[in-house]
């Protein structure tokens, strides 16, 4: 740097040296300061000389190694080694230890240094044509060592980066050579690479982008047109951009790997995260099953020339949840914070991706505009002396006597000089004494050979591509982007797009994560946890759950799953919390405070603060949960309430059914049950949900099932329906409604199951050579049917659930003449089953089969008037005495004391 300080610059001579340490007192603490004298006149403080060298250090690293240039994209060591490759290029492949050797002339940081960051250029398969073992960005092998691997500049790194008329040089460290400041890059090398590097007080982290949406987005900025870029990686997988804010500092990305299934125990995961290996990816795995967040039995990591990763399931294991799981606790999912750190004008920037490919392509205009005046002026010194040429030998100027008698040079030149003066006005410029001293040096042979005809023609071709060169540089911007459609024309084919965009669901760690601990309980004493293992167990879970646990007097309160915890003397109920969770309704009666009436509620616990404690009744002391029940699904049971006896009472026990009791927030008080003394309650019969059935969504853009109303609405289940998935390729099967469920980009339909649809599917069938029609239902299974055939080149043309479809076939082929035929699905063919083969549609080749609207529709259904008679009861009815014990009755009743 041009403000670096060397020791010269602070320490003088030796000989004039007289330096000395002045001791400080201990009262001056840390920050006293140590000058050191130099001679009589110059004193400097060690904390000052720490502090201007410092700095000096972190500017270096900034600007001379960390960062890269927005001018080219590279930082300083691929820089030179680029150049130093150029130098070296003669087509053919250069040992990595020669190009090393080289590199060094302009790089002062040792072999080690340069021999990583060409390593790392190479993996990224644009600059560098690669040749040996130059490892494995999927597994993190690493290449083989420098001598025995060997490098080329690609073609495209030849075409778009070197030009040694219009780059800037500089000398280099050692003065004996030069080195571009930076090369003259014509297209978005620092985008289309990335980069990434931690300097002194800054770190730049720039993600990769597809080279064909570089080209794109440079052509739509040249025609004024909006433009985004979003991150491509080698490794494949998916990226949520949801926040990617143009690649500025403090947005983020998800990138997620892509996980399907072989089958219902086998998992495959065949891309990985940007940054990670298949070897960090499957410890992140192990770790995450010995942690117990997930069940497996083994992993396989089989990776050659693409990833495959094969995940092994225990028995009984979700594979649907374990996908979830691997995404919220391995390194199947990261998140990438890009920072657009750049130099510009010797200092760091932060900008956006938007900002960096506008700059690069303005500086690409700029480059094609010298190339042009440069390539136009060597044309025109051509021209003009072609046309010198001309004149001197048709007008045998060589010939004059005033030529051949010349006293000296300066009397040759003079008399040419002279000769010139009438064709001056046609010249694009003034004629020198250099010009004439060329023409002399014209050989005889050559004179003898000339042809005139020839050097007209030379002379027309020269006018004409300068005639070329000014039409694009009058149309500069349509020059440039012509320039980057040759680019993408030329190599775009090597470049598609390998990470698929998509919207990611949150996934929530609480609701994936395996339930690897058991959950115990003890009452009286009032202690919960996993650890407590003689005492009772309650249900399985994991450790990051929730437990709610409601008391006899009517507390609740929500806490933290530990291995053992005292919460509160008589526990009545404990289990795991779902947060928002609107299905699980608790059924309740209570008695607030020691003499008031019985009340009862109905009520769901959405959300709580942990650890804070709640009241079911409103708090008056003495007050008791006489009858509780947690229901999932919101189900309302019929309880009989058993009165003490009192003179003149005369009802001892009535039954009351919570479905008449509406579902309120849990601080609302309840209906009054009855005023007189209860002796105990119990259940008469389990009931119904009175919720209804699930309205489930599917959103396509993350593809998952909600109950949030986002997507496409695919109508109420109950809890035995079923969820009905056709693949492209013929593939169906049924599933759950479960929100776990994945469903893979190439579904063709997903809707509720119905086992009476009667579906009509136009299909190929390979093994026949022929087109055939099919009408059948599908069946209910897990299993992964295909109503196609067995064949594999079978194909589906068309598939509908119109009631009375009908079609048409067009022909193709050496049929394309032949009229397109139209036919009744249901008059051609009856139901039959999905493994039928069906009816050949025609003998003749059958290009597309195209569905034509109906003119027949089933006719609506008559909707049945139904009376219903509802008898209204008084609240406590007396029901008919019995003298049984209604404890050997009545199973699952709760007898609840004080």
């Amino acid at each position: 740097m041009s403000d670096k300080k060397t020791n010269d610059d602070n320490i003088k001579d030796n000989s004039d040296l007289e330096s000395e340490t002045e001791a400080t007192s201990s009262d001056q603490g840390s920050d006293a300061k140590i000058p050191v004298k130099l001679g009589d006149d110059s004193v400097l403080s060690l904390s000052k000389m720490y502090q201007s060298w410092f700095l000096d250090y972190a500017s270096y690293v900034i600007l001379e190694r960390a960062v890269p240039h927005l001018a080219d994209g590279l930082k300083p060591v691929q820089r030179r080694i680029l150049h130093a490759m150029k130098r070296m290029d003669d087509g053919r492949y250069n040992k990595v230890a020669n190009i090393i050797g080289n590199t060094m002339q302009f790089h002062p940081h040792g072999d080690a240094s340069i021999g990583d960051a060409l390593v790392q250029l190479g993996q990224k398969d644009l600059l560098i044509d690669c040749q040996g073992n130059w490892g494995n960005i999927l597994t993190g092998d690493g290449a083989a060592a420098p001598r025995y691997i060997e490098a080329r500049l690609s073609k495209f790194a030849l075409e778009i980066l070197f030009n040694a008329k219009t780059t800037e040089w500089k000398p280099s460290y050692d003065g004996r050579n030069k080195e571009p400041v930076t090369l003259p890059a014509k297209f978005p090398l620092l985008l289309a690479q990335g980069a990434e590097g931690i300097a002194v007080g800054l770190s730049s982290k720039i993600l990769p982008h597809n080279f064909n949406e570089l080209c794109d987005a440079s052509v739509a900025y040249l025609q004024d047109k909006p433009f985004e870029l979003f991150p491509d990686f080698e490794t494949g997988g998916y990226i949520d951009v949801e926040r990617y804010n143009d690649g500025e500092r403090g947005g983020s990305v998800k990138v997620r790997a892509s996980i399907s299934k072989l089958d219902n125990k086998t998992l495959i995961i065949k891309d990985i995260p940007f940054g990670k290996t298949t070897a960090s990816v499957v410890d992140s795995i192990i770790k995450a099953n010995e942690k117990g967040k997930i069940k497996i039995k083994k992993v396989d990591d089989i990776t050659a020339r693409n990833v495959e990763i094969h995940i092994q399931l225990a028995a009984g294991t979700s594979s649907d949840k374990t996908i979830d799981a691997l995404y919220a606790f391995t390194d199947c999912e990261i998140s990438i914070s890009p920072n657009c750190c750049v130099i510009e004008g010797d200092k760091p920037h932060f900008l956006t991706v938007s900002h960096v490919l506008k700059s690069s392509v303005d500086r690409t205009k700029e480059l094609l505009r010298s190339e042009l005046e440069i390539e136009k002026s060597e044309k025109q010194e051509a021209l003009l002396f072609a046309s010198l040429e001309k004149i001197f030998i048709e007008e045998r100027i060589y010939k004059d006597k005033e030529f051949e008698n010349a006293k000296n040079m300066d009397a040759a030149v003079e008399h040419i000089d002279l000769r010139l003066e009438p064709f001056k006005p046609t010249f694009i410029r003034e004629i020198g004494k250099e010009d004439i001293l060329k023409l002399m040096e014209i050989k005889m042979a050559r004179i003898l050979k000339f042809n005139s005809d020839k050097a007209e023609e030379v002379i027309a071709a020269l006018h004409k591509d300068i005639e070329e060169i000014d039409h694009h540089l009058n149309h500069l911007v349509d020059y440039t982007i012509s320039w980057y459609l040759m680019l993408k024309e030329k190599y775009g084919k090597n470049f598609v797009r390998k990470t698929q965009i998509r919207s990611f669901d949150n996934i929530e760690a609480s609701k994936v994560v395996e339930a690897n601990e058991k959950l115990y309980i003890n009452r009286e004493e009032g202690f919960i946890g996993t650890g407590m293992k003689k005492d009772e167990f309650v249900c399985n879970c994991s450790d990051i759950d929730d437990i709610i646990v409601f008391f006899k007097d009517g507390k609740y309160k929500v806490v933290k799953v530990s291995e053992k915890m005292f919460v509160g003397k008589s526990i009545l109920y404990a289990n795991i919390f779902k947060k928002n969770d609107k299905r699980t309704i608790y059924n309740v009666v209570y008695r607030d405070g020691r003499t008031s009436p019985h009340y009862i509620k109905r009520f769901a616990v959405t959300g709580v603060t942990r650890d804070k404690e709640y009241d079911v009744s409103k708090g008056k002391p003495g007050s008791r949960i006489a009858y509780f029940s947690a229901n999932p699904n919101g189900e309302a049971e019929t309880i009989r309430v058993i009165l003490k006896p009192k003179s003149r009472q005369r009802i001892l026990q009535f039954e009351t059914d919570f479905s008449g009791i509406a579902i309120k927030g849990r601080g609302a008080m309840g209906n009054i049950l009855t005023k007189a003394e209860v002796h105990r309650i119990l259940l008469k019969q389990k009931g119904l949900s009175t919720l209804g059935g699930r309205k489930v969504w599917f959103d396509p853009d993350v593809l998952r099932l909600n109950y949030d109303g986002e997507g496409r609405y695919l109508g109420e289940f109950q809890a035995d329906d079923k969820l009905l998935v056709i693949g492209k390729n013929g593939d169906f099967r049924t599933c759950s409604f479960d929100l776990s469920n994945h469903f893979e980009p190439d579904y063709l339909r997903i809707e509720k199951f119905d086992e009476h649809k009667v579906w009509t599917a136009a299909l190929f069938d390979a093994s026949q050579g022929y087109t055939y029609l099919k009408r059948f239902n599908l069946e209910d299974s897990d299993k992964l049917l295909n109503f196609l055939g067995d064949h594999d080149g079978s194909y589906l043309l068309l598939l509908t659930d119109t009631v009375y479809p009908r079609m048409k076939a067009v022909f193709g082929g050496g049929d394309a003449f032949r009229d397109p035929l139209e036919l009744d699905a249901e008059e051609f063919i009856t139901v039959k089953s999905y493994k039928a083969k069906g009816k050949r549609i025609a003998n003749y080749e059958v290009q597309s089969v195209e569905e034509l609207e109906p003119v027949r529709f089933p006719e609506p259904e008559k909707e049945e008037s139904q009376k219903i008679e509802i008898d209204q009861d008084e609240e406590n009815t007396n029901p008919e005495s019995s003298g049984s014990d209604l404890l050997d009755e009545i199973t699952g009743q709760m007898n609840l004391f004080e």
